[in-house]
């Protein structure tokens, strides 16, 4: 079953104006990006290798800042944010990558936990939090594995679930499916789709994976050369590439 997108609303929960990215040894990665992502949406990225994904990933969870324009993310300009309130933004954004990511010596329950503790939450919102995370991904009979001890799959859950902890309104994910075999893959978006449709949770996921961009049909931004050469909902990533000239 493939969940129909719920409402979008018409608050901007991302914005990038004019956004230029030039990094020291003068490739210019980002050229005049602009671009508003609603509250509740689910989009994929898409383009090829160095196209620019990564460097609009890195600035929206503010790894980097802009070398020109601005970044909004739930009212806030990232561009002007000052250190010490990183940790609290991030907190606002879950970040799911292709290679889990996940702390080898914990459990799954503490590589969830993990997240709460670090900013000093208090034992019974972490239990429950963390509690509630891992029944969301399915995993609640495996607290006490070691990620050794799970399939990709099964890791890739724990990732997500590491980042709803927080209760974020944003999930980005980069490659999510990337090390997963198609049919584990599928579970996965499943789940993301979940996560999206009853969390209301916006979805920005950078992929290279056709299929699942053509079965799905929600919003697909194709990136070239440094710059959004297509924006269009309810497309596939074939259409993407052959409207805008992508290579694949």
């Amino acid at each position: 079953m493939v969940l129909q997108a719920d409402f979008v609303g018409t608050r901007p929960l991302i914005s990038f104006q004019h956004v230029w990215k030039k990094y020291p040894n003068g490739t210019e990665a980002l050229r005049d990006i602009t671009l508003t992502v609603p509250e509740g949406d689910f989009l994929f990225l898409v383009g090829p290798s160095g196209a620019g994904k990564s460097s609009l990933i890195r600035l929206l969870i503010r790894e980097e800042k802009p070398t020109k324009g601005k970044i909004f993310v739930d009212g806030q300009e990232l561009g002007r944010m000052k250190r010490r309130h990183l940790p609290y933004y991030r907190r606002k954004v879950g970040l799911v990558f292709q290679d889990f990511k996940l702390l080898p010596k914990l459990t799954v329950y503490e590589n969830v936990a993990f997240a709460l503790r670090v900013l000093g939450e208090a034992g019974s919102v972490i239990k429950a939090r963390s509690t509630e995370a891992l029944q969301t991904v399915g995993l609640a009979d495996k607290l006490d594995k070691y990620p050794r001890e799970l399939s990709g799959g099964e890791q890739q859950r724990v990732a997500i679930a590491r980042a709803l902890v927080h209760k974020p309104k944003l999930i980005v994910a980069d490659e999510p499916t990337g090390n997963l075999d198609p049919a584990t893959g599928w579970e996965i978006m499943q789940l993301f789709l979940q996560i999206n449709h009853k969390a209301k949770a916006t979805v920005l996921m950078a992929t290279h994976n056709r299929d699942i961009v053509d079965l799905l049909r929600r919003r697909v931004i194709a990136i070239d050369g440094g710059q959004v050469v297509r924006d269009d909902r309810a497309s596939g990533y074939h259409e993407a590439l052959a409207a805008s000239g992508l290579r694949a």
